[in-house]
């Protein structure tokens, strides 16, 4: 079993339902995500790239993403949480998965496609 997969799965209730349901919709809306286990926690790619990851933590699950700058729409939704370059969408039961911010934000990454990773870490020296 994939290590991302278990991880979602271990997860005590209500948690689990909701990372299953957040799975179940980036999988459909980005059919060839990639589900990989980076950081302890579950990454979703696409063509290479981080599209979003889940989190689950204290009494919620993040759905966090990049590029919160690009969103138009939905953005009384998201919570920085303190952080610079990440915004998620939290959740303390599955009733509150909005499916259309969900798939909003899905879309929007998948068409920014750019690799978050190279905006916020430092170049290597050479």
């Amino acid at each position: 079993m994939n290590p991302a997969e278990a991880y979602i799965l271990k997860q005590q209730e209500p948690y689990k339902t909701i990372l299953l349901q957040l799975q179940a919709i980036i999988e459909a809306v980005v059919p060839d995500c990639e589900l990989l286990y980076k950081w302890r926690i579950p990454f979703f790619y696409s063509n290479g790239i981080p599209i979003c990851f889940l989190n689950q933590s204290k009494d919620y699950v993040d759905l966090a993403f990049w590029h919160f700058e690009h969103m138009e729409h939905y953005t009384e939704y998201f919570v920085d949480a303190n952080r610079k370059s990440i915004r998620s969408l939290r959740y303390k039961c599955v009733e509150d998965i909005n499916d259309e911010v969900v798939v909003y934000v899905l879309k929007k990454q998948l068409e920014i496609n750019t690799n978050p990773f190279k905006l916020i870490l430092k170049p290597k020296r050479k």
